[in-house]
């Protein structure tokens, strides 16, 4: 829903800019075909690189300890709910200008050290101590992660804040200011793109490329890189594998702070339910793309975006999730290890 209100803005905007006297494909003034559709493709790759970037979260921890940490998506959640305490507090909505730019910079790293050390927090009191145990065990205990994790969020909402409506009701939706103004920043042709698309683009790119940066070139991302390969074999080459696993959960939880504040300035909503919908949408794009494969979920990321954008637009919203299963079970009987194939282990 929130991702067909983000596109609904956005014709909106690309209508007023009509109106204005931009140059437009219909002589009446109505939006062409090739509009609507130019500005779901912009919708779509926008939401697609923020669900990329939790998905990130996911596929990296699967690749070194092979564990679907399914409280990652609720964990976002509570990093919505910390930036819009952190807003309300400081009266963040207020602020203009250089003072504005700076806030949401301060906003954004908060927010992930905030669910970074909370995910390592959640690594070190309830994996760790199973990470020797079955599989299922530590299934079980992600799953009963992310109960803990709805019902803190809920609690959260109940905060008596202006921005939490007082603390009346702790489960209704609570609107995030707009911290960037949906107005249009740059034009492509008849399609708009505007500051939040931006926004977007500006914090997701530079971290994919500091985290490709990150496992490629530094000691710790070949150190990450011998653990997800072998453990064991890691462990004897003097490699403190649980440093690094530690690590991967802290990184993989900041990534998903970053991603949860520009999504919530993006859509202006956030629930206590919200990180139901993220988990899911990243869980299928690092699927998709072939678990434990970083270009993989960058790319099933940017295909949810999309697809999720056109079935909003063209078939029906409430036709979308089965339209994004369907495609996912097609890729799956076709492909099975993902559109980039998954990295696994080898056995020697």
């Amino acid at each position: 829903m929130q991702r067909a209100v983000a596109a609904a803005e956005q014709l909106a905007i690309l209508a007023l800019a009509r109106a204005d006297g931009l140059p437009a494909f219909a002589a009446d003034g109505a939006l062409s075909s090739w509009e609507v559709f130019g500005q779901q493709l912009v919708t779509g790759l926008s939401n697609g690189m923020i669900i990329a970037l939790i998905a990130i979260g996911y596929t990296m921890v699967y690749g070194i300890v092979e564990l679907i940490n399914f409280a990652h998506g609720d964990l976002c959640m509570l990093g919505a709910f910390f930036a819009l305490t952190a807003v309300g507090a400081l009266g963040m909505s207020e602020w203009g200008g250089a003072g504005g730019a700076v806030g949401l910079v301060s906003l954004l790293v908060a927010t992930a050290f905030f669910c970074g050390a909370l995910n390592w927090s959640i690594n070190r009191l309830a994996y760790r101590p199973l990470r020797k145990a079955s599989k299922l065990s530590l299934l079980v205990s992600a799953i009963g992660a992310s109960f803990i994790l709805v019902n803190l969020g809920l609690f959260w909402g109940g905060m008596p804040m202006d921005v939490f409506a007082g603390g009346n009701s702790s489960a209704a939706p609570k609107a995030f200011p707009a911290l960037v103004e949906p107005e249009p920043a740059a034009h492509l042709g008849d399609v708009i793109v505007s500051r939040p698309d931006v926004l977007v683009l500006l914090v997701t790119v530079p971290l994919m490329g500091a985290l490709t940066w990150l496992v490629r070139f530094t000691k710790l991302g070949k150190a990450m890189r011998a653990v997800a390969q072998n453990p064991t074999a890691a462990a004897l080459m003097g490699i403190d594998v649980e440093r690094v696993i530690g690590a991967t959960f802290f990184i993989g939880g900041s990534l998903g702070g970053f991603a949860t504040v520009v999504y919530s300035i993006y859509n202006q909503t956030v629930s206590f339910q919200m990180g139901y919908r993220m988990g899911m949408d990243a869980f299928i794009a690092a699927v998709l793309g072939g678990i434990g494969n970083l270009p993989g979920a960058v790319l099933g990321g940017l295909l949810i975006g999309v697809v999720r954008a056109m079935s909003d637009q063209y078939i029906e919203t409430r036709w979308t999730n089965a339209v994004v299963f369907g495609i996912l079970i097609l890729i799956l009987v076709f492909r099975p290890s993902g559109l980039l194939g998954a990295k696994l282990r080898e056995k020697v």
